[in-house]
């Protein structure tokens, strides 16, 4: 909610730079400690580092970029949370214990940061004054002002939805194939790295259409694919249809963040952009924190098959809020 005044006071490289290094230093902490309340401490600065960097990145490359680019910067996102689970398991069951994970996690963050660091004058040479001009026009607007913006609250609803979407099946969708596809543990756990695989093969794709198809055309193929698949995971079957499905929701959903993102300086201009972005990172991280803890409750009261028919009331807000927007944006 706050990243387009930080952006405004100290520039994209210096907060994109900052915002690394406190993630690193947030899982040293998370590394050493053996305190709870110092976890929950450390888990602090891992938010404001990591929502802040996310709406200095994404606006920044709506604008000086395209929509290719937008694409395949959440590509390697896809790349990093699959990868990332397996560094886990590699070290989970060593001497360093889950801790070892957060310590390779660190220093490659550390890496990532001190590049950033030393490459701060190249923003200014990429850029220059027109970076400078974009920063200082920049359009700050409390919260109560950005709602009256038409088409803020309905791409807030598309990115709740699909964030909703997204992070339920990767929480819950191992937990799905075990307990209502009633498959071993293991072969759960191989399966729902097609989803993840999915949403990096989409992003991937979306960023090689992006040479000949506009941003809303790619988001109605990923809409139309993911409603096949949501569709798909209904219908009874084994292993093979199941992974089927959670590859196809990932291929489908997966282009839509970043495409939701890239649109926000064409839907509301450069200098409202970052402040746009900023409240579309925080519904987006307010869905990814609550709607998987709503399906949760509702696996242990009703039962994990809610998830499907739970993902498909998310895709109808979807659907709902994508009819509206072709009202309120033009090329949609």
């Amino acid at each position: 909610m706050l990243s387009a005044r930080v952006i405004n006071r100290f520039g994209t490289n210096k907060v994109t730079a900052c915002s690394t290094a406190m993630t690193a230093f947030a899982l040293l902490g998370f590394a050493f400690t053996g305190n709870f309340w110092l976890m929950c401490f450390c888990a602090i600065p891992l938010g404001l580092g990591a929502g802040c960097i996310d709406t200095a990145l994404n606006n920044y490359v709506a604008i000086h970029y395209n929509a290719a680019q937008m694409s395949f910067l959440h590509c390697f996102y896809g790349v990093g949370i699959s990868v990332s689970p397996y560094i886990m398991s590699l070290v989970i069951s060593g001497a360093s214990g889950w801790r070892g994970g957060y310590k390779i996690a660190f220093l490659l963050q550390v890496v990532i940061s001190v590049i950033l660091f030393v490459s701060v004058p190249l923003w200014k040479k990429a850029h220059g004054a027109e970076l400078a001009e974009e920063e200082q026009n920049m359009q700050v607007l409390p919260l109560r002002e950005l709602m009256k913006v038409p088409g803020v609250k309905l791409m807030w609803c598309l990115f709740v939805s699909s964030v909703a979407i997204e992070c339920t099946c990767g929480s819950w969708g191992s937990t799905f194939l075990v307990e209502y596809k009633h498959l071993s543990a293991e072969k759960a756990a191989e399966i729902i790295m097609f989803y993840y695989i999915g949403m990096t093969v989409g992003r991937f794709l979306s960023g090689v259409l992006a040479a000949k198809l506009h941003s809303w055309k790619i988001i109605k193929i990923g809409q139309g694919i993911l409603g096949v698949a949501l569709l798909l995971l209904l219908i009874p079957g084994g292993a093979y249809l199941a992974g089927v499905a959670l590859f196809m929701i990932g291929l489908g959903n997966g282009p839509l963040f970043p495409n939701f993102n890239y649109l926000a300086p064409e839907n509301f201009g450069e200098e409202l952009s970052p402040a746009v972005i900023g409240t579309q990172m925080a519904v987006s991280s307010a869905a990814m924190m609550l709607a998987p803890a709503l399906c949760g409750v509702l696996g242990q009261v009703i039962s994990m098959g809610i998830m499907p028919f739970y993902m498909l009331a998310f895709y109808g807000v979807m659907i709902l809020a994508m009819l509206r927007a072709g009202k309120v944006f033009r090329r949609v």
